[in-house]
């Protein structure tokens, strides 16, 4: 009797191109191979405004290269929040490129010192490769306001397509607060054989402060409606109406200096935001059923065809083929307030009643993401490192928290310690993470067992840099193997898991049922924004920085050498 066919056997026979593999001869009994993988690693760094020391930054990075792991990774991925001072992040272009070129400096100088005290054959380094010094390329930089995504590459010709989207939640959706994505499709390299996949990142920096979680929570929801590869009145043409974009809500983050919004400033928010709010606060919350399909952006979002929407849920960041990993600053805290004085902080010593993993039960996005009312089916490996903010740093061991350690001239990474003590002012907390929307519960089910082969994201290392000077954040990274499915494997495994009706909505997957509508209207609005970031970068570049102040002594010198010329002759 011939054994029967697990779901991997079914989902990679086909006889379209998109095929992972030949299916197994039902005579055979040998297991078949499971699909390659894509090794991919992500680093969240709250850069401060600062530019980074290379070395020191490469040391600590080396370091996080070489956890768990013998080689390099195929991608690498930089999610940078406060990237550069608000002028030259709004204004863009040049102005950052001074900024993203130290990341790419580092990166490559910790893979050379990899690569070169680690035997050649392990690594495959190729001649090439010696000889520039570059392991990695710069594949693709953007940036919405001061959050940017850096990605690099081993293999350029690995990397087959790449999208980006952008939204902003700041002050009339600019981005001193937003989102960005890039969604690359990658395959092994030629000859290697297998399929092609797609891996989206989003790279994000939410609202700040501790009494902000519900704002927290309103930017993941612009997130999931505005992130978009593509102009959805694009690629509907003639499907919605022509007018005007309605008013954008209010993702500005009132009260981030000042504290909590007063009750006018509460009106301001959007009708969206207001009832989500008020729904909260009288226990009918409509996160009790988060991923059921709300009509929040107008009649258009319910009239549509089923494969109109399918068209909308490819553009968003739900697309149902591809991987989606979201790195950033979260902010999500450990209170909803700010400490009273000598309240105890987290320590990193184990033998302490106030040893941080007793904190770890506070964490704002742990139980916001549990009762589903933020980053929806997104999951994350366990949190084994200390808060990642936020920290004063010291000039020297005098009064800091690593006091003993500073004295002793304890090095990490070879690099020494830096002085730091906790801001007394801010619970310390996790706010920066990277995660992750795992396979589909169905794939990964049938894959783990009989003859399939195990199919799963294979988390290799989930932790926090030291310190640095330059930051306030210490960089969280992720290193994962995520496998190789192609767009027919993945969609059929939703398939399945769209009939899987066992665990309840909230435990459902977001590919298959999204917990927005797509907001058609949001190119428009963000396009309008993003003027606005261009006339206030220019005019904060001239009154706060020393190219502005030498530009504008420049005008006053040939404006008074003029008259006075003009008065001379």
């Amino acid at each position: 009797m011939n054994p029967p066919r697990t779901l991997l056997s079914t989902l990679f026979t086909t006889t379209t191109n998109n095929s992972l593999m030949p299916a197994p001869d039902a005579d055979d009994n040998m297991a078949m191979t499971p699909p390659s993988t894509l090794d991919l690693f992500i680093l969240t760094f709250n850069c401060a405004k600062n530019l980074i020391n290379v070395p020191v930054f490469s040391a600590h990075l080396q370091a996080a290269l070489t956890r768990n792991a013998e080689s390099l990774p195929d991608l690498v991925a930089f999610s940078l929040q406060e990237v550069s001072p608000l002028s030259y992040a709004f204004i863009g272009s040049y102005f950052l490129n001074s900024y993203y070129s130290k990341y790419e400096e580092a990166l490559n100088l910790a893979s050379v010192n990899i690569l070169e005290t680690t035997a050649t054959s392990q690594y495959d380094v190729r001649p090439q490769q010696q000889q520039t010094k570059k392991p990695y390329t710069l594949v693709r930089a953007k940036n919405v306001g001061m959050t940017a995504i850096l990605l690099f590459a081993r293999d350029l010709a690995s990397v087959r397509r790449i999208e980006e989207a952008e939204c902003g939640f700041g002050a009339a959706e600019m981005g001193n607060k937003g989102a960005v994505g890039l969604r690359v499709s990658w395959a092994p390299a030629a000859g290697a054989g297998g399929e092609e996949t797609e891996v989206t990142v989003v790279a994000t920096h939410l609202a700040a402060m501790e009494w902000n979680l519900k704002k927290r929570n309103a930017n993941w929801r612009s997130i999931m409606s505005s992130l978009t590869f593509a102009n959805p009145k694009e690629l509907l043409p003639g499907v919605f109406p022509a007018d005007n974009a309605p008013p954008s809500p209010d993702h500005s983050g009132v009260g981030d200096k000042f504290g909590p919004p007063s009750a006018s400033q509460q009106q301001a928010y959007s009708s969206e935001d207001t009832s989500e709010a008020d729904d909260e606060e009288d226990g009918t919350s409509s996160s009790e059923h988060p991923l059921l399909l709300r009509s929040s952006q107008g009649s258009s979002s319910t009239s549509l065809a089923p494969e109109h929407h399918a068209t909308l849920r490819d553009a968003s960041v739900f697309k149902p083929s591809s991987h989606l990993f979201v790195a950033g600053d979260l902010n999500y805290r450990i209170s909803s307030s700010t400490p009273p004085p000598l309240a105890p902080f987290p320590s990193f010593d184990a033998s302490s009643p106030d040893y941080y993993t007793k904190f770890l039960c506070r964490d704002q996005l742990m139980q916001e993401r549990l009762a589903g009312r933020t980053f929806h089916g997104m999951s994350e490996p366990p949190v084994a490192f200390g808060p990642t903010y936020k920290y004063n740093v010291l000039s020297d061991a005098e009064g800091a928290a690593n006091e003993a350690a500073v004295r002793a001239g304890v090095k990490q990474n070879g690099i020494p310690e830096v002085p730091w003590k906790f801001a007394a002012h801010r619970w310390p907390g996790w706010c920066d993470r990277v995660l992750f929307l795992d396979l589909p519960r169905a794939l990964k089910r049938q894959g783990s067992g009989g003859k399939g082969g195990r199919v799963e994201i294979e988390v290799q290392a989930y932790d926090a840099m030291p310190v640095v000077r330059t930051s306030d954040h210490r960089a969280v990274f992720l290193r994962v193997k995520v496998p190789v499915l192609g767009a027919e494997a993945m969609r059929r495994g939703l398939q399945l898991e769209e009939g899987d009706g066992d665990d309840g909505d909230v435990a459902r997957d977001p590919r298959a049922s999204p917990p927005l509508p797509v907001d058609v209207h949001a190119w428009e609005r963000r396009a309008a924004a993003r003027r606005k970031e261009i006339m206030v970068g220019w005019t904060a570049l001239l009154w706060s920085t020393q190219e502005g102040a030498l530009f504008m002594a420049t005008m006053l010198v040939l404006t008074v050498g003029s008259w006075w010329l003009w008065r001379v002759w």
